[in-house]
């Protein structure tokens, strides 16, 4: 259950920011809730989930290198999990 609602983490600038605060990113399933989210990232981690923040991220066009075709990637979810102080999510 937890695998099918979290698809990875997302390491950025932004996200190692926030790492410090708790805070991680996550690309989770587009239908997926947060109470979902909430149960899927304390079961695969171990961790307690104090919030959820969740956003859908609209794909956008993209130029395919060498040609002059541009193709749409597909819309995702994203999600900011914060999580108790003291607690970390290890980046695999």
């Amino acid at each position: 259950m937890a695998r099918d609602v979290i698809k990875r983490l997302i390491v950025s600038e932004k996200s190692s920011r926030l790492g410090a605060l708790n805070q991680y990113f996550l690309e989770v399933d587009k239908t997926a809730t947060k109470p979902q989210i909430r149960k899927a990232v304390e079961d695969q981690f171990g961790v307690h989930v104090l919030a959820v923040r969740t956003a859908n991220v609209k794909g956008g066009l993209r130029t395919v290198r060498g040609t002059r075709r541009q193709v749409t990637e597909s819309t995702w979810k994203r999600a900011i999990v914060e999580v108790k102080a003291g607690e970390r999510i290890e980046m695999v």
